[in-house]
């Protein structure tokens, strides 16, 4: 009856995570998208955004965080709060995108829920 309980909850949490084939890894993958792609600004995030050849493959993301927002324990923060909210929501965002994440420096400071808020917004007007 025990067992019985654990396919279901890994079943949903699987559904929630954020797994490597969604994640952009090496630097050509960043500079196709930075060097082919388009850009969108909002107060707290740059996000570079460039169509997959793939339309019905699920998006990639990668996230970028400058050293002059902070030392690697602040970078790392920021990365772990925007991966956060990218597996939260990754079902919700456009397929067939590869996409770039330049959090400014005030996601340091911000809210958890107003950069959530923020980015899928962000996410959403541009992908359309």
């Amino acid at each position: 009856m025990h067992d019985a309980a654990k396919p279901d909850a890994s079943a949903s949490r699987f559904s929630r995570s954020y797994p490597r084939a969604c994640r952009l890894l090496a630097r050509g993958e960043f500079d196709v998208v930075y060097e082919g792609g388009r850009r969108r600004a909002s107060k707290q995030f740059l996000v570079f955004f460039r169509r997959r050849t793939a339309l019905d493959a699920a998006s990639r993301f990668g996230i970028s965080v400058k050293k002059a927002l902070g030392g690697a324990v602040v970078r790392n923060r920021l990365k772990r709060r925007i991966r956060e909210i990218l597996r939260l929501h990754r079902q919700e965002i456009a397929t067939g995108w590869d996409i770039v994440i330049h959090p400014r420096s005030s996601v340091a400071t911000a809210p958890f829920a107003q950069i959530e808020r923020e980015l899928l917004d962000l996410l959403a007007s541009a992908l359309k």
